[in-house]
């Protein structure tokens, strides 16, 4: 259909031109004409190769900064309990200090404290490991592990308090770090490596004396191109005073720290590619195919205009003929 109607408009701009021909007023401005014909029909084939070419360039390279530049697609997922990948766990470096208590309490609420500095009730499901430090091999660190929170419906949360009987240094503080599994842990042979993969894997925190840290912690999970998965804990922390109303003045220092967490959505964060190679191909095609319309359109135009210059050639020779 298209082929026929390129001919049809050839044939019309054929008589169009016999009928000027046969009646010449001024021969220079026939060949003016010509000429403007001939730039009116033979330059947009030309034109257009060269957009077409511009735009292959354009997409493939288009295609492939979509291929080193993936789009990150975030996703959040309710939950009711924190149990995947298996209840977190909460490892305190706490070096001289003492668990004096941790309890589990709902809905942010926290009793007024009951003899604060002396032993208390331990709640909490805890374990204790020594382990050689996964960055040295040589210096042994002590941890203590402790159950989180679980119940973000019910605004679970877990308050602990931990003594220390006077320190040498300027400023005390108490290093802290998340993990994933706390249930892994408990089941693992070898809790010692585990615990030496954490303190690899996770970043630790800290917090200090004289004061209530609160921590609100979230999950992020983070697909990776192999298929696998890592897990990261972001927290936002607040920082309390806490006002000393024991009857003698003491050296000795008192840590308080509450974990909650702070929604109940896990973020999934995923690289998708944006870049399809199927759109890619049907536009190359596209592409290709007008390319191919255009060296048939500018093949057809030269041999019109071919055509059309013998025409004018031989009725001037006539005239002049019929001139002598």
């Amino acid at each position: 259909m298209r082929r026929q109607e390129v001919s049809a408009s050839y044939r019309e701009l054929s008589e169009d031109v016999e009928q000027v021909s046969e009646n010449p007023t001024d021969e220079g401005g026939g060949e003016m004409e010509d000429h403007e014909d001939t730039s009116s029909v033979i330059l947009p084939a030309p034109m257009m190769a060269v957009n077409s070419v511009f735009l292959v360039y354009q997409t493939i390279t288009d295609f492939r900064e979509k291929l080193k530049h993936p789009v990150m697609s975030v996703s959040y997922k309710e939950v009711s309990l924190y149990d995947a990948p298996g209840k977190t766990g909460i490892a305190f470096y706490p070096g001289k200090a003492r668990l004096l208590s941790c309890k589990h309490h709902y809905y942010d609420h926290i009793p007024p404290l009951i003899n604060p500095g002396q032993p208390g009730d331990i709640e909490c499901s805890t374990q204790r490991i020594n382990y050689t430090d996964p960055f040295t091999n040589q210096t042994m660190k002590y941890a203590l592990v402790v159950q989180g929170p679980r119940d973000v419906k019910k605004k679970e949360l877990v308050f602990l308090q931990f003594h220390l009987n006077g320190t040498d240094q300027d400023f005390s503080a108490i290093d802290y770090l998340l993990f994933s599994s706390f249930q892994e842990f408990i089941n693992s042979p070898e809790k010692a490596e585990f615990m030496k993969d954490c303190e690899s894997s996770y970043s630790s925190w800290k917090f200090s004396g004289g004061f209530r840290t609160w921590v609100k912690m979230s999950l992020v999970k983070t697909k990776e191109e192999d298929g696998s998965e890592t897990v990261e804990f972001k927290q936002e922390t607040s920082v309390v005073n806490y006002i000393d109303q024991r009857t003698k003045p003491r050296s000795d220092q008192l840590f308080f720290v509450v974990f909650e967490w702070k929604d109940p959505f896990i973020q999934t964060v995923q690289d998708i590619i944006t870049a399809n190679p199927w759109n890619m191909i049907a536009l190359l095609c596209g592409i290709f195919l007008a390319l191919f319309k255009a060296a048939d359109f500018a093949k057809l135009s030269v041999k019109w205009m071919i055509k059309i210059r013998k025409r004018h050639l031989k009725r001037r020779s006539q005239v002049m003929n019929h001139i002598s």
